[in-house]
């Protein structure tokens, strides 16, 4: 018994195959090209997405031996928008990306008018431009005729999972999980349906937004001709939230982090809907046979895309691997903070505006220093969102971070994690939980995986990182990076 996990992130599409005990027997991985029209835009081609999401599909399972595959689970990149005509499937514009932040002039008008209270209070989200709603609602008002066709119900609006959905099943089906449809701002997290004060306040046709359905659920059948017979979708979950699962926080006060290209920490809060009053983000975690588990969520824009400007931006470094080399041989007494806001800063501080900065330059700052500079602020980042966590909820206070995703492979970013926190970081056996998440979620509903509470047994633990930082350093740290945070926001 096989398993498919398609996994369409920001940068690349990968797949991999499972056994029924969540091995992975074989992957692929494809990286496509970002679009940056004008500072602070990105876009994807649709068309991208969806060809490199097809061919590592197939060759993950020729990798394999070409199994026979029993069921497809499907994780991606949340927020990012897509439009599409139903009767051809073309898609109206480039995908708008969750980086993007073209529309942060609309959120601050919104914020303005005083309609922050209630965004929040129905889907759990602020108002910033990273989320869909104002993303779809640009597209609809830029491109000649989408508005007029939206209503009329000739298109179909998507996050990233329901587009493959959409490629998979020949145009069959239009839907998504609960996780991403959480992720629009045009959705009650709490009714557990679309809002129609969202959709309305947002100039939004309800006319062009998918089913929604449970994480774990019938999406549809693929197409024959795809993999040489028809495969059923079981299992569909937003990146983040297939993380959390395939590092099994099922209980209320797990916590887990993810560093891809941008990092994204989720608390468990079980069945309460926890409203932050630190700037987090009210979430779904997941949805099982009709039960909704809330999460708490920080959202940080910059994570491994720091290392990936290092490489493609400053041409300092061929791999990103070379950091963590680099990182070691830096000079101690060289105290340099790096402020990725290249797209904005994201919880808690919510400011699009705000740009990347880094302090503290000496003439002998070189390429060691720079690097340890962005490793290191993708800890003081999560920090950032820890001690917000704690605010907000007694529970987090003692949690271990579970940590996953490509920058976890950094020794010297998980000890520094760890130091600045001032907590345990613990590093699975297997870092492919976002993909393994989606794998178990389609297994689940396939009768093919345990339940929640076995399946969490297997969790395997590879490293775990302890603070070793004196704590009058780790406070002066700290500090250090809130007044260079503090003088990013005030430019």
């Amino acid at each position: 018994m096989t398993i498919l996990a398609m996994d369409q992130g920001t940068t690349s599409s990968r797949a991999l195959v499972f056994s029924d005990d969540l091995q992975v027997q074989a992957a692929a991985q494809q990286e496509f090209t970002q679009h940056f029209p004008q500072s602070g835009w990105v876009e994807h081609e649709v068309d991208d997405i969806w060809m490199t999401s097809a061919a590592t599909a197939r060759g993950a399972i020729e990798k394999a031996g070409n199994p026979r595959i029993d069921a497809i689970g499907i994780t991606n990149q949340r927020e990012t928008v897509l439009i599409w005509d139903r009767q051809t499937g073309q898609p109206i514009h480039r995908a708008i990306v969750w980086q993007d932040r073209r529309t942060a002039d609309i959120c601050a008008r919104l914020k303005n008018e005083g309609t922050e209270a209630e965004v929040t209070a129905a889907t759990g989200l602020l108002l910033d431009p990273y989320f869909s709603a104002t993303k779809i609602a640009w597209m609809l008002d830029r491109v000649d005729g989408a508005r007029a066709r939206a209503e009329r119900g000739e298109l179909a609006f998507g996050t990233v999972d329901s587009f493959l959905i959409w490629k998979l099943t020949g145009g069959k089906e239009h839907v998504t999980d609960a996780t991403n449809a959480s992720r629009t701002m045009l959705y009650d997290i709490r009714k557990g349906e679309w809002s129609d004060a969202m959709c309305k306040l947002f100039n939004v046709p309800k006319a062009i937004l998918p089913e929604v359905k449970d994480s774990a659920a019938e999406f549809g059948e693929t197409r024959p001709d795809l993999f040489g017979r028809a495969i059923p979708i079981l299992g569909v979950a937003g990146d983040q939230q297939a993380a959390t699962v395939g590092q099994a926080c099922f209980q209320p006060g797990m916590m887990k982090s993810t560093y891809g290209t941008g990092c994204f920490a989720l608390l468990n809060t079980g069945d309460q809907a926890v409203t932050s009053e630190n700037r987090l983000l009210t979430t779904i975690a997941y949805r099982l046979d009709g039960k909704t588990t809330f999460a708490l969520e920080g959202s940080i824009f910059i994570a491994g895309a720091v290392v990936q400007w290092l490489r493609d931006g400053l041409k300092m470094i061929r791999e990103a691997g070379e950091t963590q080399e680099l990182s070691r041989s830096a000079d101690d007494s060289q105290q340099i903070i790096m402020v990725p806001a290249f797209t904005g800063l994201g919880a808690p501080h919510w400011r699009p505006d705000a740009r990347g900065a880094i302090f503290g330059l000496t003439r002998n700052t070189g390429p060691a220093e720079l690097a340890r500079a962005a490793l290191e602020s993708v800890g003081f980042q999560t920090r950032d969102l820890l001690e917000a966590m704690r605010a907000d909820w007694n529970g987090a206070g003692d949690a271990v971070l579970r940590v996953d995703g490509g920058m976890t492979a950094s020794e010297p970013a998980m000890q520094f994690l760890a130091d600045i926190l001032g907590a345990p970081v613990d590093r699975p056996m297997n870092t492919e939980t976002t993909a393994q998440g989606a794998a178990w979620l389609a297994g689940y509903r396939a009768g093919l995986c345990p339940a929640p509470e076995e399946y969490a047994k297997a969790w395997r633990l590879d490293r775990r990182f302890e603070p070793a930082m004196d704590q009058a350093l780790r406070d002066r740290r700290y500090s250090a990076w809130q007044r260079a945070v503090n003088a990013v926001i005030s430019v």
